[in-house]
């Protein structure tokens, strides 16, 4: 009985044998293939004994042919650590649900820390927070990983240039850079309107300002198009000129579409599996059906299990298996055609202002090479090319 942890599981008896046959006895056990341990002689006529549980009925015969007597000392194992925690159940279970209880406890959020912020930016990210449920009373391991929501801050809130998110057992503290908006330089009182890049003149709106150029005249980048200086040589003024100069302006892109493409799309069907992590092994606490789909996409979220401030070994693990299906787009040279010009145009309207208008479109080239489609696309804009330029004294 070398291994000490199985015996511990099946049980084991210390017994204390008596008689003038104990060297028959320990030979019929051999024989028999029970296993006998540390053996003790006690005194003359009368040896202890360890045996498992399992063989207790079968000793019992033999003990009538070796005409001896024997006696149960002392028990051990875990069948009557069973029996006894059976005979407390009313105290094993409150002891049992005291730690759970504490255990719990010790996986919520209890405080809430938010430092380098002002009050309005604390009090905004407070209701973004309760959003995704970081608050007071929350489960821990019901809320997304610090780094999601980091993200979420991050995009979410305008007024912030970075958050830090740190869990130091039940509370969850927040260290904020807000923005620093650069202070508007004070514009020049008095300035003129350029061309920002070369252009054919198609529209005017002029508030203030002596215009120098007409519809359809062409201008080139930094050609003054509406002068901050008007009148004449004896009288003279300088105003701040004000407008909108519209030009037709012209770009070009480059784009490719491939024939044919394979991707991975997810059918939006999935479900959850939950885990107790005990490190060796994960012991599944619900959702135990079989794999539903051919291709999935798994994503695991693990949160550590805390006792008090203390991490402890056990975590709970999340386990997301989505529906994932490979998809083949293809396309022909004409519809390969039609979506690069519909790509060219979303690139470049992303480029432009909202208020600039595509006027027309041409491909200049066009060519299969390597299962793709190349093109070469011109487009005319119509755009504000007006910007302004400081008078300097002296102009």
């Amino acid at each position: 009985m070398k291994n000490g942890w199985t015996n511990f599981i099946i049980g084991t008896v210390r017994i204390r044998i008596v008689g003038k046959g104990i060297e028959r006895f320990v030979n019929l056990c051999v024989r028999q293939g029970i296993m006998i341990s540390h053996v003790k002689k006690v005194e003359e006529g009368c040896i202890t004994a360890t045996i498992l549980l399992k063989d207790v009925k079968k000793i019992r015969i033999l003990i009538r042919k070796a005409d001896c007597k024997i006696y149960f000392v002392r028990r051990q194992g875990f069948p009557f650590l069973t029996k006894t925690m059976w005979r407390n159940s009313g105290f094993v279970l409150g002891v049992l649900s005291f730690f759970l209880l504490l255990t719990l406890l010790s996986n919520m959020i209890w405080k809430v820390e938010i430092t380098g912020a002002s009050p309005e930016t604390e009090y905004e990210m407070t209701k973004k927070l309760k959003e995704v449920g970081v608050k007071r009373g929350e489960f821990q391991f019901s809320l997304g990983s610090p780094e999601q929501i980091q993200r979420y801050l991050t995009d979410s809130m305008n007024n912030i240039t970075w958050v830090g998110v740190e869990v130091k057992g039940t509370s969850y503290h927040f260290q904020v850079v807000e923005k620093n908006e650069p202070k508007q330089q004070e514009k020049s009182s008095h300035q003129h309107l350029v061309a920002a890049k070369k252009a054919t003149i198609t529209k005017m709106f002029v508030e203030k300002g002596q215009p120098l150029v007409k519809v359809n005249d062409v201008v080139n980048e930094g050609e003054v198009l509406v002068s901050g200086i008007i009148g004449n040589e004896k009288n003279k003024k300088v105003v701040s000129a004000k407008g909108e100069v519209y030009g037709e302006t012209w770009y070009r892109s480059e784009v490719e579409v491939p024939l044919e493409t394979n991707f991975h799309v997810l059918t939006g069907e999935s479900y959850n599996k939950h885990y107790l992590d005990l490190s060796a092994f994960k012991m599944p606490l619900w959702a135990f059906s079989k794999e539903k789909y051919r291709t999935t996409k798994v994503e695991k979220e693990v949160k550590p299990l805390y006792f008090f401030k203390w991490k402890t070994p056990l975590s709970y693990e999340k386990v997301i298996i989505r529906e994932n299906q490979t998809t083949k787009r293809v396309y022909s040279k004409q519809e390969a055609v039609a979506k690069g010009l519909e790509t060219g145009r979303k690139q470049l309207k992303a480029f432009l202002s909202e208020d600039a208008e595509i006027k027309g479109e041409k491909v200049l080239q066009q060519q299969l090479e390597n299962g793709k489609v190349k093109l070469s696309i011109h487009y005319q804009v119509i755009e504000n090319i007006a910007s302004t330029q400081p008078i300097i004294q002296g102009d």
